[in-house]
């Protein structure tokens, strides 16, 4: 009986919004599922062996890791061949393990049940002066602020370069860039856009001529005015702009294939640095979720982030929730501390970050291979 007076009771409460606030009575992801990252960045990377590829699926199937976030495309260069980008590390990892490294994941991940998604590097080129945009267009493609420039070195921001969101060029490249993953590997279970955004070190960029020659005929405007709130709404609509592409391509290619962006926290820092407006690119369904980089190394402050990532995507299954390893690798009760606070948020799913962190210090391994709850031992 108590049951079926429950629902009314809830919607009597409704009614008197004085009463309760409602929006806390939002279904709960009681049991969230589990991502992990795997970087380019380790040494060495785990697509060069066949060895370091049937470990990270082993590790992943005791972590009960449902997808795996793979990194196959950074500062310009390739783990898969690629006419966009510098195959090189490709054709190295080819010869070493035998076979395409990251079909071979593919292929022995789905054999455990664990789902992966290519993880793409958009819009940073790193430090890599060799990239091939570099060479193909020169630093017009870069964003930049209105100081002058007299060497490749001045373009540098955070100590890497970032293309421009509002170049058609760098559009179309990327564009075709995605075609190849997606035709490359028909089994892919999804991608997972990262770096679509601005440099945020300072909000001062998107000052390229073909930027700002859209801007003016797109707006009317004869000038530009900096913290404008035409600028500032431009700046973001090429951010999103760029997604759209993205992920229409991917579409048109498989309808059925995952599509994820990675969203900067804090949320404030994402809107107005690095013009990323991430809530409305899950609300709106331009991607099936949005995994937000929350790293902080407080636990509260956490917390606190990943209250405001909820507040902001009602819908908490399409919010999956990061968690920074790589800041906590000698603070290993911290990290555990904020992967159990993440698994009892009520996000869609926790994506650790990163792998190599966890091979680094595997203390850090502790929860997630802790042995799941009998749930029928709890206390209700």
């Amino acid at each position: 009986m108590k049951k079926r007076i429950l629902i009314p009771v809830l919607c009597l409460l409704c009614a008197f919004p004085a009463l309760v606030k409602c929006e806390n009575l939002t279904p709960r992801v009681s049991n969230p599922s589990r991502g992990l990252f795997v970087s380019l960045i380790q040494d060495p990377p785990t697509l060069s062996s066949r060895e370091a590829i049937m470990k990270l699926v082993d590790f992943a199937k005791k972590a009960r890791i449902k997808i795996l976030f793979v990194q196959i495309y950074r500062a310009n260069q390739a783990w898969f061949p690629s006419k966009v980008g510098d195959s090189a590390p490709y054709e190295a990892a080819l010869k070493t393990v035998g076979e395409d490294p990251f079909a071979l994941l593919i292929r022995e991940a789905h054999a455990a049940g664990i789902e992966v998604y290519a993880w793409l590097n958009m819009l940073s080129l790193g430090a890599n002066e060799d990239a091939p945009f570099l060479k193909k267009y020169g630093p017009d493609i870069l964003t930049r602020n209105l100081e002058e420039k007299k060497a490749l070195e001045d373009y540098k921001i955070d100590k890497q370069y970032f293309l421009e969101p509002g170049d058609t060029r760098v559009r179309n490249e990327l564009v075709t860039m995605v075609e190849e993953v997606v035709r490359i590997y028909p089994l892919l279970d999804g991608i997972q856009f990262d770096y679509l955004r601005y440099p945020d070190s300072h909000p001062q960029y998107g000052y390229t001529p073909i930027n700002m020659d859209r801007f003016k005929r797109s707006t009317g405007l004869k000038k530009i005015k900096e913290g404008s709130r035409a600028w500032n709404d431009w700046k973001r609509a090429q951010v999103t702009e760029l997604l759209r592409l993205l992920v229409q391509k991917a579409r048109a290619i498989r309808s059925g294939i995952h599509v994820s962006a990675t969203g900067c926290m804090s949320y404030t820092r994402a809107l107005h640095e690095a013009f990323q407006d991430w809530p409305s690119w899950v609300n709106s369904s331009l991607v099936d979720f949005v995994t937000v980089m929350n790293y902080s190394p407080d636990p509260a402050e956490y917390e606190q982030w990943n209250g405001v990532a909820k507040d902001k995507v009602p819908d908490h299954a399409r919010l999956y929730l990061g968690v920074g390893a790589y800041k906590l690798v000698r603070a290993p009760e911290v990290f555990e501390k904020e992967f159990r606070s993440c698994e009892e948020s009520g996000g869609g799913l926790c994506a650790v970050f990163h792998y190599g962190s966890l091979l680094e210090n595997p203390m850090l391994e502790k929860p997630l291979l802790a042995q799941k709850k009998d749930p029928g031992n709890e206390k209700v």
